[in-house]
């Protein structure tokens, strides 16, 4: 029987991925485990967007910063894309974030990145490629997302290690991440798909979360996932699921990594 892929990321990227597995011959469907919303105070946006040139980087932690980092920014009147004169860097800590950055317009000199061949994609990585550009008084601003309501949430390693190199750190929310708001039918499905054999697409340890307090206990006992990081593959087995494949977060290895459970 062909394997069903259960992609959990927000909607929009869900929809981009099931589209790209589809189109490499995978069942799969979107079942988001996070919601994600614009930041509900977007001023705390405008003031560092408009403050973006006194820093030497900016530090985005997924595609989802970036895009609502620029779409707050751009649909305020007045606002406009930053000038080509700022030559505040741009910190990018996968591929995915990457791409959010060349659609926005970012220019590609001014964008550091692991390298497309790198082990994983993280702070750690990042963080090898950027570490030599930090000094004391650097100041860098770190774009990420927060809890409902807009309280600042997320792992602060990277931020530890620019206080260490003696930079001053902001932070900035952009957008919220929200539980899902599931219908009954994707409740149902949900419990269908731990125990018919689907494979779960798994791509940030809080979803996880979402996911474990939706489900009855046990459920997820005879569950297959991908997990895209080593923390994130920790957190399903944490969960419950009984079988759990790590990946790296690029479609070909997430393609070799369901077929190796078909």
């Amino acid at each position: 029987m062909p394997v069903r892929v259960i992609v959990t990321r927000p909607q929009h990227d869900a929809e981009r991925w099931v589209a790209e597995l589809q189109a490499r011959g995978i069942g799969a469907e979107a079942l988001p485990l996070i919601d994600i919303r614009p930041a509900t105070d977007p001023h705390p946006v405008h003031t560092a967007w408009r403050q973006l040139a006194s820093y030497q980087a900016a530090m985005f932690v997924s595609g989802n910063a970036v895009q609502h980092f620029y779409a707050s920014n751009r649909a305020v009147a007045g606002i406009n894309p930053a000038p080509a004169a700022i030559d505040t860097r741009a910190w990018a800590t996968g591929p995915g974030t990457l791409a959010a950055l060349h659609q926005a317009g970012v220019d590609p000199a001014l964008i550091d990145a692991p390298a497309a061949s790198a082990g994983q994609f993280d702070s750690e990585a990042l963080w090898q490629i950027v570490g030599p550009q930090v000094v004391a008084g650097s100041r860098v601003l770190i774009v990420r997302g927060g809890a409902p309501g807009g309280e600042s949430a997320g792992r602060n390693w990277f931020a530890r290690q620019l206080d260490a190199a003696g930079a001053q750190v902001d932070f900035v929310v952009a957008y919220e991440r929200h539980p899902p708001q599931w219908t009954p039918a994707q409740a149902q499905r949900a419990r269908q798909a731990a125990r018919d054999g689907s494979v779960w697409l798994l791509s940030s340890s809080e979803a996880i979360g979402h996911l474990a307090q939706r489900m009855p206990a046990d459920t997820l006992a005879g569950a297959r996932a991908v997990a895209t990081h080593p923390r994130i593959a920790q957190a399903a087995y944490e969960a419950g699921f009984g079988v759990v494949c790590e990946s790296r977060p690029t479609l070909d290895d997430v393609v070799a990594s369901i077929e190796s459970l078909a």
